[in-house]
């Protein structure tokens, strides 16, 4: 496994690779959802690379970027095990040697709940993204589906800018009480980490009311709110996952993603699960 951190030498170490190359975006604290991801680049691809940035531009000013976790030795140790070719770890000053003055900036699919409770956010996650394809030129790159709505940007991303790399989903890894991991789940306390399985319960609530074909999402969303406690909402909703705007009716024979957010003390949990919802005979008439 070669470790670099140019982008020079990542572009040489790159060409060299024949076949087609995976690519693992990652801000490190690497745990088994990014195992996982690289586990599905090495059956996919004859070659995978993993990127390990933290990513200044997709923190805002009150967010946790100087705490967020740095464990290098041991996402190296890792990763290696897993037969990675190249790991890429550039400082911030590699990726941005001056203040970028052209970004990505996503337009609708970044205006709602993670776009609006963190401005600015998703413009550095598309920026940066952007920046990583075209720096390794992968054939395919993975992406877990616990962060959707960063998922859909990446991949309207590559739709929009006509970027070769076909972008895959890949299954949310979670605990055996259903809790996603998370790299900031090691901020979490033991109480806070026995609550934090609450988010996708409420979760849960919602995908099992809109399958059996209830239709108001107002409802369903309310009676789902009462699973979070002690957990404190930042927002539930359920969304058209190619339009991620908030739903207040679920449309009959849709694929819909309830999304959500909620804090276990100041550690802030994300999750979603996919709903599909009956065919139009069988809603619930209420």
């Amino acid at each position: 496994m070669e470790f670099v951190t140019q982008l020079g030498e990542l572009r040489d170490r790159r060409a060299a690779l024949p076949g087609a190359v995976g690519l693992v975006p990652t801000m490190g604290a690497l745990h088994q959802g990014h195992a996982a991801l690289v586990e599905q680049a090495r059956r996919e691809c004859a070659h995978v690379v993993v990127t390990i940035f933290v990513n200044p531009l997709q923190f805002g000013p009150s967010e946790d970027f100087t705490r967020y976790p740095r464990r290098m030795e041991e996402d190296r140790e890792l990763l290696e095990g897993l037969g990675v070719d190249i790991v890429f770890a550039p400082e911030a000053t590699e990726m941005f040697p001056q203040p970028p003055d052209i970004i990505v900036e996503p337009a609708a699919l970044g205006r709602y709940f993670e776009g609006d409770r963190r401005p600015g956010h998703f413009r550095g996650v598309a920026t940066v993204v952007l920046k990583l394809l075209n720096a390794v030129q992968p054939e395919h790159a993975y992406f877990g589906q616990k962060d959707a709505q960063q998922l859909a940007i990446v991949q309207r991303l590559a739709f929009d800018l006509n970027i070769a790399t076909k972008i895959h989903a890949c299954a949310t890894v979670r605990e055996a009480d259903g809790l996603a991991l998370s790299s900031r789940n090691v901020y979490l306390s033991e109480t806070e980490r026995h609550a934090a399985p609450n988010l996708v319960a409420a979760l849960r609530e919602v995908v099992t009311r809109l399958g059996e074909g209830e239709s108001d999402v107002t409802r369903v969303l309310a009676g789902a709110r009462q699973r979070l406690a002690p957990l404190r909402e930042d927002y539930l909703g359920v969304v058209d996952p190619a339009k991620f705007e908030p739903l207040r009716t679920a449309p009959p024979g849709t694929t819909l993603v309830a999304i959500g957010a909620a804090f276990a003390g100041a550690t802030r949990l994300i999750d979603n699960l996919t709903v599909q919802t009956p065919a139009e005979r069988e809603m619930v008439k209420r």
